[in-house]
């Protein structure tokens, strides 16, 4: 297994039209993106790179882009489905799917192909522990085939976790996934040579022991989940919101559904800094990525957020479906420990 002395990696976000005005050579140092805009179809000048493009409306601000970075770059392969590229030690690939119409439950076995391609593909190349996954599909909370969509999923993926022989409790990358209005299944994730640490909530039950009640099959993934770099420590904080147990919280209550997700977010945080003992994260510093259902409820969340982090949010809102119909909003976000200078720094 490759030595992770020379693994970097870094995160910023573009805005779309500055990443469509990219040249190859601007990019030498991106390993992959994720965009996010209303419209889909227009075509990046490096447009076989891992960049997977999700239709979700922009509530505030411009169409923007999360950008993975590192060094030593190499350039972009496809090998069947999966697009991806890689440094040394780490690996950013993104695979789209189209539903088939002859399948008997279409979405489940989408997600089961996706996932055993991703886990093949890293197999062969040696980086096998994943870190983060991001999923997007339609009509999420749509019951098709006597069964809600993102438990057909949540079957799908377990299945592939399974068969390629992958825990499906205990150390689990950490993940989410949203709902669109249309379109294939999208998956992005960042994998690479070194293991990850699964840190969960102690305020939640670990997403996979939930009861029978939310599906044939539980979620396979982690809160959040902690990666060791020679430089820093990344968080990965999954796709966080109003559940505190196993259950909804604050159903009707927009501004009660934010409070529990950024308390929920915090939780995780300080129990990534007690892990960590002499490192830190600061919700405050953090850039939130935040899903919100309905577009109205846009302002509330925004006051919230602001008020909970003393004004100092720097976030992107975007209109998604959520997982469960009675979520109003996630919000997902990585953090990045200081570095080695800092480390008495409590």
């Amino acid at each position: 297994m490759s030595d992770s002395s020379n693994t970097v990696l870094r995160n910023a976000n573009l805005s779309l039209p500055a990443l469509f005005g990219a040249t190859e050579s601007s990019l030498q140092h991106t390993l992959g993106a994720i965009c996010f805009a209303e419209r889909t179809d227009q075509t990046c000048p490096a447009a076989d790179n891992p960049f997977l493009h999700v239709a979700m409306p922009i509530l505030d601000g411009e169409p923007v882009c999360e950008l993975w970075l590192g060094d030593g770059i190499n350039a972009t392969v496809k090998q069947g489905g999966v697009r991806y590229r890689r440094s040394e030690n780490l690996l950013f690939g993104v695979i789209e799917l189209n539903e088939a119409d002859t399948d008997p439950i279409p979405l489940q076995q989408a997600t089961e192909s996706a996932y055993r391609q991703i886990f093949a593909l890293l197999d062969e190349l040696e980086l096998p522990f994943v870190y983060r996954f991001w999923n997007y599909m339609a009509d999420i909370n749509v019951v098709s085939h006597g069964l809600e969509r993102y438990r057909q999923f949540n079957l799908g993926r377990q299945d592939a976790f399974l068969a390629c022989a992958r825990d499906v409790v205990g150390e689990l990358p950490s993940a989410c996934a949203l709902g669109t209005a249309e379109g294939p299944l999208q998956i992005a994730f960042l994998a690479g040579s070194t293991a990850s640490l699964a840190i969960e909530n102690p305020r939640q039950v670990n997403a996979y022991a939930y009861p029978e009640d939310y599906g044939p099959r539980s979620p396979t993934f982690s809160r959040a989940s902690l990666l060791r770099l020679p430089e820093s420590e990344v968080l990965f904080i999954s796709g966080t919101a109003s559940i505190v147990g196993h259950r909804t919280l604050h159903s009707d209550d927009v501004s009660g559904q934010t409070r529990e997700t950024l308390a929920n977010i915090e939780a995780v945080i300080l129990e990534a800094n007690r892990v960590m003992h002499h490192r830190w994260f600061d919700p405050s510093q953090l850039f939130y990525r935040v899903y919100v259902r309905h577009a109205a409820d846009i302002e509330i969340i925004r006051n919230e957020l602001r008020r909970l982090t003393g004004n100092h949010a720097n976030a992107v809102f975007l209109q998604a479906d959520i997982c469960r119909d009675d979520l109003l909003l996630e919000i997902e976000t990585t953090a990045f420990s200081c570095d080695r200078k800092n480390t008495d720094r409590q």
